[in-house]
């Protein structure tokens, strides 16, 4: 219901006519109408739930809390890892990666610079625990200067495929713990690290795929 829910509030709130601004007033309200809808589809499904399970509605402050103790520290983890995102386009590292790139590397080798994007952003993902953060550093660094600028590369392929990339660095990182050390957590595996140990063939696997596909892809 949260994905069904929150599609269907954005296609609704912005083409039927006079809905949006009959419920938010005058303006532009995209992030507003994303995060309302999403709020709807999570009642919904939580009303879904309850009648399925047919439990009481305390019994998900019950789980919420069984959940939240399992998962530890690991909880806050996302919200520092954003502050983290912040922190680093706060210094302007993508200003500092797009020097280091264009003054110390060959930029003759298009394939060269299209497999340093990709290796970026999944390096990055590592550090930061998701892509998000990572995407405007490398894009602002790499992408958009040399692979759209120098280039003339398609910018859509490259931040659809560039952020794929970045999504195989979270598969092999410890710090995207939402994603690989909390299931460890819940699963009380004997290894911590044993969902990255599982995941770490398919992200190298993909990350060589995609830097193919942005090879071929964006330069059409």
């Amino acid at each position: 219901m949260i994905p069904v829910m929150t599609a269907g509030g954005v296609v609704a709130f912005t083409y039927v006519p006079g809905l949006q601004r009959a419920v938010f007033g005058e303006g532009n309200h995209s992030t507003l109408i994303t995060l309302t809808s999403m709020t709807l589809g999570c009642l919904l499904g939580w009303l879904i739930a309850l009648r399925m399970t047919r439990e009481k509605p305390q019994q998900s402050l019950q789980e919420a809390r069984r959940l939240l103790d399992s998962i530890g520290w690991a909880f806050i983890l996302p919200q520092i890892l954003a502050t983290l995102g912040l922190v680093f386009v706060a210094a302007d590292i993508d200003t500092d990666i797009a020097y280091l790139t264009q003054h110390y590397l060959a930029l003759d080798s298009r394939f060269a610079m299209v497999a340093l994007y990709a290796v970026v952003m999944a390096l990055l993902s590592m550090i930061m625990g998701n892509a998000f953060a990572a995407f405007p550093i490398a894009t602002a660094g790499i992408g958009l200067p040399i692979l759209v600028g120098h280039y003339c590369g398609d910018p859509a392929v490259m931040a659809a495929i560039g952020m794929f990339c970045g999504y195989c660095g979270t598969l092999m990182t410890p710090m995207a713990a939402n994603y690989n050390i909390v299931p460890a957590a819940l699963l009380e595996l004997p290894d911590r690290n044993g969902v990255i140990k599982a995941q770490r063939p398919t992200g190298i696997v993909l990350l060589g795929v995609n830097i193919l596909l942005l090879y071929y892809l964006m330069f059409l």
